[in-house]
């Protein structure tokens, strides 16, 4: 008799991103079979709660039969009481499903952007900081099917743009170092694994307190739409991430060529050329046009994209405009010119 079927989907999950892992780094090669390099070390990392515990016991599970060493992180964010002691909880659980190396790693969680952004800045510096350290491949995060469609409606309110509404990639970070294993799978098939196996799981208090945006969508935006939707909200608004990815992909790659046909010979962006291009094209350009000037992406809204296209669309004679980052755009003899102020 075979695995639950719970068990059973996390380690396909897992399975399929470890042949991708070692697909990637030439473990699997038809033209040199014997020249291999050293066994890949990827690392979990775990919060001790249900999606990352039942990601680590699949990782422990999977990675020896494909000759891959696993190790587990788990990070404190000092941000409860006991944080110290929960985090050397996680570690000695990690330990107990075989991975090695583990470790506990303290941050300390700045104000920018406000606590859920601060807290997750923290976190991947730390985790990227640790792959280095460990000379890991690869990083699994436990991010489920419900985590995507929160992020999708997130976006949504933000209202930037498709590319927000394509919620978090399944490959992601400096060489594809981050992977989503779970993005497919919902998160009650992730508690539902640790329960079969017995695996002890820590309920983060943050996940349900109303303070935090992502919570009350979760215990309160969510369940409302289902009551009015039904019960495939999640699945669609999951869906709808890639589709959106797949069509930001395209149009990003498309004004990646269309760039070059739009700048004249000293390199400046013709208005008459930029004008006869799809909006959505176009406004692309724009966007990179300003982050290579010295605008943080970050701070670069849709508002702001928005004002330099009407030196384009709506031309009445503006004057500059003022972009983050203390650069400024505007037009001059038919080009538009975007530069530091």
């Amino acid at each position: 008799m075979g695995p639950h079927p719970a068990v059973a989907a996390i380690r396909l999950a897992v399975r399929r991103v470890l042949h991708d892992i070692l697909n990637d780094h030439g473990r699997i090669s038809t033209d040199t079979p014997h020249e291999r390099p050293p066994s890949p070390l990827v690392l979990v990392a775990c919060s001790g709660g249900a999606d990352s515990m039942a990601l680590a016991s699949a990782l422990a599970f999977e990675a020896p039969k494909l000759g891959i060493r696993a190790g587990g992180i788990t990070v404190d964010h000092g941000l409860q009481p006991g944080s110290d002691l929960r985090a050397a909880e996680v570690v000695l659980r990690l330990r107990e499903l075989g991975l090695d190396p583990v470790e506990s790693t303290a941050v300390s969680v700045g104000r920018e952007g406000g606590p859920e952004a601060a807290a997750r800045d923290a976190r991947y510096a730390a985790l990227d900081a640790a792959a280095g350290r460990h000379g890991a491949t690869a990083i699994l995060l436990g991010h489920t099917r419900d985590d995507q469609a929160e992020t999708v409606l997130l976006g949504l309110a933000r209202g930037s743009g498709i590319r927000s509404l394509s919620g978090m990639a399944s490959v992601s970070g400096a060489d594809g170092r981050y992977r989503r294993p779970f993005l497919e799978l919902d998160r009650q098939t992730a508690r539902r694994a640790c329960m079969v196996q017995s695996l002890a799981v820590w309920d983060d208090p943050h996940n349900a307190d109303p303070a935090y945006t992502r919570s009350r969508l979760r215990h309160e935006g969510l369940p409302a739409l289902e009551k009015a939707l039904g019960k495939g909200v999640v699945e669609a608004l999951a869906r709808t991430a890639q589709l959106s990815r797949d069509d930001a992909d395209a149009l990003d790659a498309w004004a990646g060529q269309a760039e070059a046909s739009v700048r004249d010979a000293a390199g400046l962006l013709e208005c008459a050329k930029l004008y006869a291009l799809p909006p959505a094209v176009r406004r692309r350009i724009l966007r990179r046009a300003a982050i290579e000037a010295g605008a943080p992406a970050g701070s670069l809204f849709a508002r702001h994209i928005e004002e330099v296209d009407r030196l384009i669309t709506g031309w009445r004679g503006q004057g500059v405009i003022n972009l983050p980052g203390k650069v400024v755009a505007q037009r001059q003899g038919g080009r538009l010119v975007i530069r530091q102020g």
